[in-house]
């Protein structure tokens, strides 16, 4: 084959038009128009391009990777594909009147009577986003039967910084803040009206969660002071 004859380079307008044809399933459109598709960059033969999704525990981000990757290698003069997958899960925040600093995401669980299985839903969710990349945060906030400790075998008590900040406890890359640590287990908590709601603003406010892509809060049962703090 002479040099005339041998495929041209791709161009980004013939990889965009490629990655057009992948449609979110969700959000019922491309990922180009839907902005997903950042840095495309075109080195001789070699695409490389990166997919910004809305969460790092989008359940189709692998199948979004193999789809962009056989469009874009399918060019003709197309040799070598990298696609990168990030998350920018701040660009779709509401505007909240006093966010969590550090947190872009709270999720309550919540239930209207105990025994149903809310902090099962609690724990086991958090476990899912971790486990798909998520930063985590678990905030056991049923003061009065406060279940983490057990779910998640943990014994230890929160270190303070210097600051006065609560450091919470970490595991299974999760982390996890629950009056259990604190309160004397053989000690019932025998709280109401505005201590409840002091020691939610506490643990929303004096503990040091950092950057957090998810913050799951396990209430109470019912819908008192803790639900509306």
């Amino acid at each position: 084959m002479s040099v005339s004859d041998s495929p041209a380079h791709p161009t980004e307008e013939a990889v965009l038009e490629a990655l057009g044809t992948i449609r979110d399933p969700d959000l019922g459109n491309d990922i180009v128009t839907l902005g997903f598709v950042k840095d495309v960059k075109i080195e001789g033969r070699k695409v490389a391009f990166t997919i910004e999704l809305t969460t790092p525990a989008c359940p189709v981000k692998e199948q979004f990777r193999e789809q962009a990757h056989d469009a874009v290698m399918a060019l003709d003069g197309v040799e070598e594909v990298e696609v990168s997958l990030t998350a920018d899960t701040a660009r779709q925040l509401v505007e909240q009147k006093n966010p969590i600093p550090g947190v872009r995401y709270s999720i309550a669980v919540a239930s209207g009577k105990g025994g149903v299985g809310k902090s099962t839903v609690a724990a086991n969710l958090a476990l899912a986003l971790a486990k798909d990349g998520a930063e985590v945060g678990l905030m056991d906030a049923d003061i009065y039967g406060p279940s983490m400790p057990i779910m998640f075998g943990v014994k230890d008590r929160p270190q303070v910084t210097a600051d006065n900040m609560i450091i919470p406890i970490e595991k299974y890359g999760i982390k996890i803040m629950s009056i259990g640590f604190i309160a004397d287990e053989r000690m019932p908590v025998i709280w109401r009206g505005p201590l409840v709601g002091k020691m939610v603003q506490e643990f929303l406010g004096s503990v040091e969660w950092g950057e957090l892509d998810y913050l799951i809060v396990d209430l109470p049962p019912g819908t008192g002071d803790a639900q509306l703090t």
